[in-house]
């Protein structure tokens, strides 16, 4: 239902400005709409685009919009309004529901509540609950987690953008959750990265390129389309959702031997997940519990008070395609956007170079500023030998890895909190908790060295 009403509000950024080059310029100072003009936009009723370009507020101001720049800023603020309008509406109505729900009924039971919710949530992927559900419920509804699940508002609409191409239903979106937190520089012991955690030679298998300057299995779009694919595949092996589940985390052959284990027939197999539960490994018996915990945590956060923070990239963003190298700091350094900003949108150039030498390679922007790198691009790629001339041979790619500066690092205080931590620096809990191997958020103490930056 929420990637459904996300989809028919939200138009996809797909070559949205893949084509268009507004005629270069002297280049201009950014103009946005004044604050009067977004708190009419912000309190308006509706949301439809119509609606939203014919307010009073914006046919006040429409003489002014004119320029490129302009128009950019007027699409990346309504994109930004519905999108998060889209979800909160669908949030407040979720929370109407079970307060409708737990008025009427007559129980304190918690799993009495818990059940009646979930029989809200309508969705392709049977849904069950019991105590393995219950305890990933009261994990996912905890506060530690309103952070994380705040960057859904930037990667969910993505997400359900790709599984819709695919075929697979959206409400699968959960599962990178479950896998990387939203994070997708995020790295196991094992050795997998991204938002779906593939490893090396899956992502490869998939089509991901991976190499000292790119990695794909970081780049959200590219990598849910593999991800989609490889859940696509599952499914039509099993015709169960919960075994495709299964699969993705522990792979056809585990859930193959649980399926014979359990006496069922691998031809055919009519089963799902709870059927060949207790033969599967210890952490799959956990994995599709944590997903339908989740699934429900997203949908009934708000019951259980919690508000999901604002992520802090932009939600609104199109892609321009590259056919020359180029460094992330020649647009950072031209034109008005923050270099983390850029390295955020971009987490699959792990040095911060498009290496576009034989073919061409995606670059995110934010919306409002499309029409400004293409006035500029003239400005940015004259700078290629400024931020290149070290890396054009593989001995400065190397001198420039060891170079980089060392993590930054976080003394530990009375009353530091690992989310407060997280706040500060501009990263997630789940981020903090990887790149310092700690199993519990809330075991800090005073004086512990808490690393703050990748390595």
């Amino acid at each position: 239902m929420l990637g459904l009403l996300i989809m028919m509000v939200v138009p996809t950024a797909e070559a949205s400005y893949l084509d268009r080059k507004p005629k270069k310029s002297k280049r201009q100072k950014k103009q946005y709409l004044s604050p009067e003009t977004i708190d009419s936009i912000n309190n308006a009723k509706t949301i439809s685009y119509a609606d939203t370009l014919n307010s009073e507020a914006v046919t006040r101001q429409r003489e002014h919009i004119n320029t490129p720049q302009q128009i950019d800023s007027v699409v990346a603020m309504w994109r930004t309004i519905t999108t998060q309008r889209a979800y909160d509406n669908y949030f407040d109505e979720i929370l109407a529901a079970s307060k409708r729900i737990d008025s009427t009924l007559m129980t304190d039971s918690m799993d009495s509540v818990y059940v009646a919710r979930m029989q809200l949530i309508m969705s392709p992927v049977p849904l069950k609950y019991n105590q393995e559900v219950r305890t990933a419920i009261e994990r996912f509804t905890s506060k530690g987690y309103e952070q994380s699940m705040g960057y859904a508002y930037y990667y969910f609409p993505m997400i359900e953008a790709e599984f819709i191409k695919a075929g697979i239903p959206i409400e699968l979106r959960t599962l990178a959750f479950i896998e990387s937190g939203l994070d997708p520089l995020i790295r196991s012991k094992a050795g997998a990265v991204g938002l779906w955690q593939f490893m090396p030679e899956t992502g490869r298998a998939y089509g991901l390129e991976i190499n000292s300057m790119v990695d794909e299995r970081c780049d959200p779009v590219l990598s849910t389309r593999a991800a989609a694919r490889y859940l696509k595949s599952m499914y039509q092996q099993y015709g169960d959702w919960t075994l495709a589940l299964a699969s993705y985390n522990t792979g056809p052959g585990n859930v193959n031997k649980a399926i014979v284990r359990a006496g069922g027939d691998l031809k055919g197999y009519k089963g799902s997940f709870w059927d060949i539960y207790e033969y599967l490994l210890p952490e799959t018996r956990c994995y599709v519990p944590l997903y339908m915990g989740a699934t429900y945590a997203f949908a009934f956060h708000k019951a259980h008070g919690m508000n999901l923070a604002t992520p802090p990239m932009p939600l609104a963003t199109d892609t321009i395609m590259i056919s020359r190298p180029l460094h992330l700091e020649q647009i950072s350094s031209t034109i008005d956007v923050d270099i983390e900003v850029l390295k955020m949108l971009n987490p699959q150039y792990t040095m911060q170079i498009i290496p576009a030498t034989t073919k061409e390679y995606a670059l995110t922007l934010p919306t409002e500023l499309i029409s400004e790198y293409w006035i500029n691009e003239e400005a940015i790629y004259a700078k290629s030998e400024e931020y290149l001339k070290e890396f054009t041979v593989q001995a400065n790619i190397e001198k420039k890895r060891a170079e980089a500066p060392p993590a930054k690092i976080h003394v530990v205080k009375k009353n530091d909190t690992l989310g407060a931590i997280a706040r500060k620096y501009g990263r997630t809990v789940k981020q903090l908790m990887n790149w310092n191997n700690l199993t519990n958020p809330d075991a800090l103490s005073i004086g512990q060295k808490i690393r703050v930056s990748p390595k």
